[in-house]
């Protein structure tokens, strides 16, 4: 009777977890869109550095105030080797989300996204040389194949947001990728990680948002209806970008692998949903196929790289022959889904 009623609050307790990870996800990215759209505060890296310091100073009172999460203690030496150029890396990332959250429609943007498993794995084949199963090559073909058709058919397609979305990819996986080199010997969660990297990307992104976007936000200052309520938004958004990450940091205590990866892929969904009965953005029938077909590849990528993952440790003994990998990490593609959702 007890273990009934133990495995009853752990599902429950699943499903809670999933459903505000959820809710904060979805609700980042249509503030964001509200920011840019609505409030016509074209300024992205201003919004990104909003969301740095807010998250700094979020992670700073969670883990000393509060004391929810303890404090994984990095060297200072560390900080500037290893945290630094992750934070740089971290810091692009989230400035080229923003950017195309500005000119392309988050459906467009979130399908985009989708692409990081076949970005990472390219990048890991290119450059350093990892070999990789047959069968994940193959799970990658539904996923590139969805992502093109999604962008033939963009109704509202922006080549310069197109190109933010796909550079952003392949900063997500450069910082995935990075992290395996760099942190080794850290079991960073996504709290500290946003402790340790969220000074370091507001201190690189202050001075080009101040130069570049400056007198813009003046200028905005001047001349908006009611700048004080929209700057509560702007500031709000930093707020709710820091919960995402605690929303993080609870999903994955509370859910295996694999539940993560689908309910990551119907996350994607709904904030493409919640985005189109908002703002309206048009969508053609083949745009949403080919959104369709991204998201299944997506799931049937994640599926694959677990049973590769639960096949590779049932065998610790087998022989490497020249074509076998030399490790797990060689087999598999070190992409993090777990803490590639901050907006």
């Amino acid at each position: 009777m007890e273990e009934s009623i133990i495995c009853q609050w752990n599902v429950i307790r699943s499903l809670l977890s999933i459903l505000q990870w959820w809710a904060f996800n979805v609700t980042v990215i249509i503030v964001n869109k509200w920011i840019f759209q609505k409030l016509d505060f074209k300024f992205p890296l201003s919004v990104s550095c909003v969301h740095f310091i807010c998250s700094a100073i979020g992670a700073y009172v969670v883990i000393h105030v509060l004391k929810v999460k303890p404090l994984i203690t990095v060297d200072p030496e560390d900080r500037w080797r290893r945290i630094f150029p992750m934070s740089f890396v971290f810091c692009i990332n989230i400035v080229l989300g923003n950017v195309s959250l500005r000119y392309i429609p988050v459906s467009f943007m979130q399908t985009i996204k989708s692409f990081t498993p076949a970005t990472t794995v390219v990048l890991q084949w290119l450059v350093w040389r990892k070999y990789f199963e047959w069968r994940i090559w193959c799970s990658l073909i539904p996923i590139v194949g969805g992502i093109l058709l999604t962008s033939v058919t963009e109704l509202s397609f922006n080549a310069f947001g197109f190109c933010a979305a796909l550079f952003g990819c392949l900063a997500t996986s450069t910082k995935t990728i990075l992290a395996e080199s760099l942190l080794h010997g850290y079991k960073f969660d996504s709290i500290n990680t946003v402790y340790y990297m969220a000074p370091f990307a507001t201190m690189i992104l202050a001075l080009p948002a101040l130069l570049l976007e400056g007198n813009g936000i003046i200028d905005w200052l001047s001349t908006h209806p009611s700048p004080w309520s929209a700057l509560i938004i702007i500031f709000s958004s930093g707020v709710l970008a820091f919960c995402l990450n605690f929303s993080i940091f609870y999903v994955i205590h509370s859910t295996t692998a694999v539940t993560f990866n689908v309910a990551g892929n119907l996350k994607v969904a709904v904030a493409v949903l919640v985005s189109w009965l908002i703002f309206r953005n048009p969508i053609s029938y083949l745009n949403a196929v080919g959104c369709g077909i991204t998201l299944v590849g997506c799931t049937f990528y994640g599926y694959v790289r677990q049973m590769l993952s639960q096949q590779s440790s049932s065998v610790p003994g087998t022989p490497r022959t020249p074509k076998t990998p030399r490790s797990k990490m060689e087999l598999l593609p070190l992409v993090n889904d777990k803490l590639d959702d901050k907006v």
